[in-house]
């Protein structure tokens, strides 16, 4: 696992702008803000159900106080 993270780590900027242009082959222009737009989505999403999750144990937490 440590030498997955070393890799990922030693990703320079000519790496990134190789990728991004990949993306931009693959995907086109008009494509990428609705990859972007549904990026944004997933993640509001995940928080929301973390700080349900949250809210959940700190009810239980109380009930079990009383």
């Amino acid at each position: 696992m440590s030498e997955s993270l070393l890799l990922f780590m030693n990703v320079g900027p000519t790496e990134i702008i190789i990728i991004a242009l990949v993306v931009l082959l693959l995907f086109g222009g008009k494509k990428i803000p609705e990859l972007m737009k549904g990026l944004g989505k997933g993640v509001k999403s995940f928080k929301e159900g973390m700080n349900e999750v949250t809210n959940l144990e700190e009810e239980e937490k109380e009930q079990s106080e009383k």
